[in-house]
Formats: C-alpha cells, structure tokens, sequence
C-alpha cells in the first residue's frame, strides 16, 4: 500500500469534522468523574480499536484587567504532582448551562470575579488522541470584585487556591521560558497577547 504523505491541495488549512462508521462502543471503565469508552470503528478499509477518556468538555477564561493584567489562580494537580499556574477554567457538569455561562460560573468560584464584556478566544481539543475534551476559552473584561457575602466556598483542591495578577507580556514570558505548563494557560495568554495587539481576530 502507498501512503502519500504530502497533500497537494491548496485550500486553506481547517480542521474538519468526521464521521467514521462505529461498529462497536462499550465503557471499559466508569469511574467517579470520568469514563473510558472502548470503540471500534473502520477507517480508510481498516478496521480499528482505540479507547478514550469520554469528557463532558470544559470552559477556561483569560481575565484581563483595566491594566493588563491576567488573574491566575495556583491549583494543585494530583496526576502530575505539582502545583500549577492556571487562568480559571472548569467542566461542563451542569445541564442546560451555556458555554459563557459555565465560564462566568467558574470566574465566579475560581477567582471571586465578575466581568461585563465576554468574547471567544480560543477552541481547542487539550488530547485529541486520548480523549473527547474540547475546550473554548473566552476573554473577560470589565472585571469586578464579588462582595465578600456572595462568594463561592471552594473545597478539595480549590480551597487552597491562591490567586495572582500578572502583567500579561510576563505570563506570556514566562510560558515561553517553560515556567507554566497548563494547557488552557499557554494557549489563553499568548492568544490573549495576540488580541490585545490587533483586536481583529480575523486579520493576522
């Protein structure tokens, strides 16, 4: 069989969606938050067996203030045995709730914030080859403090959070010097650079 690798077609670059024939789909694993799913499907004539983390999705937010600054929160991640800093971001867990409105929720419980002006960043899948998530992450402007009285009681791992405000051009810095390591953080700041230097996302 010949495997072309080079694609001579000239339209521009775009992700697509795809729909492969499924010829078999069972849980391999439930567990208390996650799921993996065990699939078999045929691909190109070939038929093939792949198993993935079954994700309900999740929304993350670059929270910018009146100076530039990105609010950051530091969390610890258990798999990866560190504390990380991270812009606020959670799951999809509660049915029916828009994509803006999960990410004002988790502004809300993650960094004490509120904020008047909501845009899209970014859209992306964190392992496309391992798992279903796919993750938009939107910028927040026009942030205000939540009074005190009306703030959300973080438990587990969010209740030791603590969070910073950090110039972007250095979260930006210092994501590429290897100092942050969270996906949605690497992604969310340096396409929150980019945007603040031309507010047309669609002109480069």
């Amino acid at each position: 069989m010949t495997n072309t690798l080079d694609d001579s077609d000239t339209a521009p670059v775009r992700d697509v969606a795809r729909s492969v024939p499924v010829q078999d789909r069972h849980t391999a694993f439930g567990g208390a938050i996650w799921s993996v799913q065990r699939e078999t499907f045929t691909l190109e004539d070939e038929q093939l067996t792949r198993e993935f983390v079954e994700h309900p999705g999740a929304v993350a937010v670059v929270a910018l203030d009146d100076k530039d600054q990105v609010c950051l929160v530091r969390q610890y991640r258990h798999p990866v045995r560190s504390e990380l800093w991270e812009i606020p971001a959670g799951l999809l867990d509660v049915p029916g709730e828009s994509l803006v409105d999960a990410a004002r929720r988790e502004l809300a419980e993650e960094a004490d914030l509120s904020a008047n002006d909501w845009s899209v960043l970014m859209d992306h899948y964190p392992t496309p080859g391992s798992s279903s998530e796919a993750i938009r992450i939107f910028l927040a402007r026009g942030l205000q403090e939540i009074p005190a009285e009306q703030r959300h009681a973080r438990e587990a791992e969010e209740a030791h959070m603590i969070r910073r405000w950090v110039p972007l051009d250095e979260a930006v810095t210092a994501a590429l010097n290897g100092c942050l390591h969270n996906a949605n953080t690497l992604i969310g700041v340096m396409a929150a650079r980019l945007r603040t230097r031309n507010p047309d996302p669609d002109q480069p």
